[in-house]
């Protein structure tokens, strides 16, 4: 029991700290394609350079730790009660040491169980099978980038691409609108996960069950096969890009898969995965509960994880622009006359105090005062990994959360509180855009995933409100040096988001017509 249960633990950490080589060498595919001088190419470089601290640190590749979900096969006579405690306990330690971020929350009263176990929590899947050894998988898909899957049922009418039928050409409009409709929330560029057919729970579980796939397998399916490369080149035209900054690279992996289906139903499932794949497997020995074999390439075990891929990208216009971007410096508390001069495109480097903010504190702030002075603040959208010892708090992982959750509630708080900067990815709707241009803020768009990166800059912290709401929901005061972002959202009314949609928007109907048999 104690041996499956150190297995487990090496499971957990190595799928949280370390890319598998096959996703790995998509990534760097990826970044190939990009020109370096681009927005999306300066942000595939800081997704390199987070891979590679997170391994050395053995520390989470992103602070959202997902829901931790296992599909495990066991030969017949294992118990698998055994297995299932085995893996809570291993949960609860790589919660404690900062593997994990707490993530297991309580849907009716919010609160944060701290240690990732409750009702659901984990994800375990057991079936038996007539081989002698433990077959166990593991997959940590975060929050942003599982709000992005999407279901559709067909016949269905598309935005963009018109009706889809129960057809082959009608599956292909599901999955180039999936791609459409995350745009950047999911921490693009993405892999998808794809089921036909099932039922609406079947379905979304068959898409899932594509992530298991390596990126480089062959579909033994030909149409599917076939359908996949469609998707993984035309998704790449719609410009959406890394992070949704615009860009050639908008998907890194695509796996499609199909189950009967009732007469009546026709389910297309996506679940959509950011660059952060993390998922990994081992076979273990039932009789001694090691490790005989991981399944997954282990990403520091392949060198040729970081071969060079020949450079194809060349855009004048966005090199140009970009280069021509500026880089300005801000230390906290900033003025709005500072903010004034922003303009989209701007890199900026924050210097002094920032604060963090996620659903509940927005939710909080609606209605109450600030427990610290906000005017001229910086809020981030980050919900961090936090450790405690004998010094205090320090900060192990803190890349951005998904911003567009808080839209309900930014334009009252920037209003409220004299707030100048909010950071986060993925961008903000029409409210927060209007309220930016009539308070004097702006959007500042880091790179989701990055946690490591981001976790570097944070030098102190100098407190925390809220800690009831839990660790990723709490108010964390953070001294911070050299944080960089782009504005994507500025105090003018222009917005990079609302730029890259529409254009991508006016792409997904180029394809409208295509059919596909």
């Amino acid at each position: 029991m104690q041996q499956i249960q150190e297995s487990i633990y090496e499971l957990i950490v190595e799928t949280s700290t370390n890319l598998p080589g096959d996703v790995r060498r998509a990534i760097n595919r990826g970044k190939a394609r990009e020109n370096q001088a681009t927005r999306a190419g300066l942000a595939l470089s800081t997704i390199s350079k987070n891979i590679t601290m997170a391994e050395e640190q053995v520390s989470p590749i992103c602070q959202d730790t997902g829901m931790p979900t296992f599909i495990i096969h066991t030969p017949i006579g294992v118990n698998q009660l055994e297995i299932k405690r085995a893996i809570h306990a291993a949960l609860q330690r790589a919660t404690k040491e900062g593997k994990l971020r707490p993530n297991s929350v309580n849907s009716l009263t919010g609160e944060n169980s701290g240690d990732n176990l409750g009702p659901g929590t984990p994800v375990v899947h057991f079936e038996q099978w007539e081989n002698d050894y433990i077959d166990m998988r593991l997959i940590l898909k975060g929050g942003g980038c599982e709000n992005k899957n999407i279901q559709y049922s067909l016949p269905t009418e598309l935005e963009g691409l018109g009706r889809a039928g129960r057809d082959l050409d009608g599956i292909r409009k599901c999955i180039l609108h999936a791609v459409y409709q995350a745009q950047g929330q999911g921490c693009s560029a993405g892999f998808i996960g794809v089921g036909i057919g099932g039922d609406r729970t079947t379905g979304y579980e068959l898409a899932k069950q594509q992530l298991f796939r390596t990126v480089e397998d062959v579909n033994p399916n030909s149409d599917l096969q076939r359908l996949e490369d469609y998707i993984l080149d035309k998704a790449n035209e719609l410009g959406i890009g890394t992070m949704g900054f615009g860009g050639e690279v908008t998907l890194l992996g695509c796996k499609i898969g199909a189950a009967n289906r009732l007469p009546a139903s026709f389910f297309v499932s996506v679940a959509y995965n950011c660059w952060a794949f993390r998922r990994q497997g081992v076979e273990i020995d039932p009789a001694t509960g090691g490790i005989d074999k991981w399944i997954y390439e282990r990403g520091n075990e392949d060198q040729s994880t970081q071969q060079a891929v020949p450079q194809v990208a060349d855009h004048t216009s966005e090199q140009t622009a970009a280069s021509q971007s500026r880089e300005i410096v801000l230390q906290t508390p900033i003025t709005e006359e500072q903010i004034r001069s922003l303009r989209v495109g701007d890199v900026v480097i924050i210097q002094g105090e920032m604060h963090t903010g996620r659903d509940a504190l927005h939710k909080y702030l609606l209605d109450h005062d600030a427990p610290v002075d906000l005017n001229g603040a910086v809020i981030y959208h980050c919900g961090p990994v936090m450790l405690k010892d004998e010094e205090g708090w320090h900060v192990k992982a803190a890349g951005p959360t998904t911003s567009i959750r808080e839209e309900p509630y930014q334009a009252e708080i920037i209003k409220k509180f004299g707030i100048r900067a909010v950071i986060g990815k993925g961008g903000m709707g029409p409210r927060t855009l209007a309220a930016l241009k009539e308070h004097g803020g702006v959007y500042l768009n880091a790179i989701g995933g990055a946690a490591q990166y981001y976790a570097e800059c944070f030098k102190q912290v100098n407190g925390v409100d809220f800690l009831e709401f839990g660790v990723p929901e709490a108010m964390w005061h953070l001294e911070v040096e050299g944080f960089a972002a782009i504005v994507t959202m500025d105090s003018h009314g222009d917005s990079l988001h609302a730029g890259v949609e529409q254009a991508s928007k006016e792409k997904l109907a180029s394809f409208k017509e295509v059919v596909f048999k």
